[in-house]
């Protein structure tokens, strides 16, 4: 019979075994050179201590051997009817009906803490196609009822990129953006914008495409943002920022790049232009800033990853203007519990 065991976060023999499944489990399903979450990282985001998401982590146990591991995050002040979760299995011992098992303890865990909506992501290779079909984890989560709610591509911006080419892009961009201002810097937010940052990163998951996702905007908080510039310290991260700013000072757009210190990528987070902003060219105009930032202070990254939604084509122009190319199909799935 299978036995889900919570794991302790600073017990860094749990965490080892969970990592090293959920990392083999990924890399099976994605390919061996797939970037993912390095081990540091993810003691670190399990340790964290906040009052807006409770995170979990899960290694499942039959007669004494440990065969899988799972997590899951319950939001606890957005989106409190929402819980994620993950199901890892090593890949030699798959289909024996672990995933499965893991699967319903999970989801009755979620219920337990009151969720009825479960989300899910998938992802896998360019190469086998934008339906997942045959690939494990998409066609597990079908067979156990996680309906496709939005499609995401990965893209990969190989560096670095030619100052040329980013001049070239920046003269069309300030063609049109040439009353605001831009401001980047590496670390912290500056206090003078953080107020701003924090709106725009509160809009940032419900202004881009949601698809047939249930999803809040998230609170404003600065609080938060102060806390995660703290864990990212931790995590052996540098985040790289930039905004821009009309004439009164107020921010209206926004763009960040997180460098992994363990595997020496950035990966995009959030960009957004407010509403009444758009149209001046600011989401390329950030976007080239924060990327001559990086070039500069950061020259051994060797690439940058990013999300989109599929249906997101104005952003994805942007980005194959830059010099990304789609390298994932990512799945995020979405699961109502009756």
């Amino acid at each position: 019979m299978l036995e889900l065991i919570q794991i302790d976060p600073f017990d860094g023999s749990a965490v080892n075994l969970w990592w090293d499944i959920y990392a083999s489990a990924e890399r099976a399903d994605r390919g061996a050179a797939t970037a993912v979450w390095t081990r540091n990282e993810s003691q670190h985001e399990l340790q964290q201590a906040t009052e807006t998401i409770d995170r979990r982590a899960y290694l499942a146990r039959i007669d004494g051997e440990i065969v899988a591991g799972g997590r899951l995050a319950l939001p606890l002040r957005d989106n409190t009817r929402v819980a994620t979760l993950g199901v890892h299995v090593a890949p030699d011992l798959r289909r024996q009906g672990i995933g499965t098992a893991v699967l319903t303890a999970l989801e009755a865990e979620a219920r337990s803490a009151g969720r009825d909506v479960l989300k899910a992501s998938a992802s896998w290779p360019w190469s086998a196609g934008d339906d997942g079909a045959g690939v494990p984890g998409r066609e597990f989560a079908r067979r156990h009822g996680y309906a496709l709610a939005l499609g995401d591509v990965q893209s990969r911006l190989r560096l670095p990129v030619s100052a040329a080419h980013l001049a070239a892009l920046s003269a069309e961009a300030s063609a049109h953006s040439g009353e605001f201002t831009l401001r980047s810097w590496i670390g912290s937010v500056p206090q003078q914008v953080v107020s701003g940052w924090a709106e725009l990163d509160a809009a940032v998951d419900t202004e881009a495409p949601v698809g047939d996702l249930e999803i809040e905007q998230a609170t404003v908080d600065v609080g938060e943002i102060r806390r995660s510039e703290t864990l990212l310290a931790r995590q052996n991260r540098r985040s790289f920022g930039t905004v821009a700013c009309d004439r009164t000072g107020r921010v209206v757009a926004f763009t960040q790049l997180v460098v992994s210190g363990d595997d020496g990528n950035a990966y995009q987070w959030g960009t957004l232009v407010r509403r009444e902003a758009r149209g001046h060219r600011l989401g390329m105009a950030v976007k080239i800033a924060n990327l001559r930032t990086l070039q500069e202070h950061a020259s051994g990254v060797r690439a940058v990853y990013t999300y989109n939604a599929g249906v997101n084509e104005h952003m994805l122009a942007i980005n194959r203007s830059l010099g990304f190319a789609p390298s994932e199909f990512m799945a995020e799935l979405q699961k109502r519990l009756a």
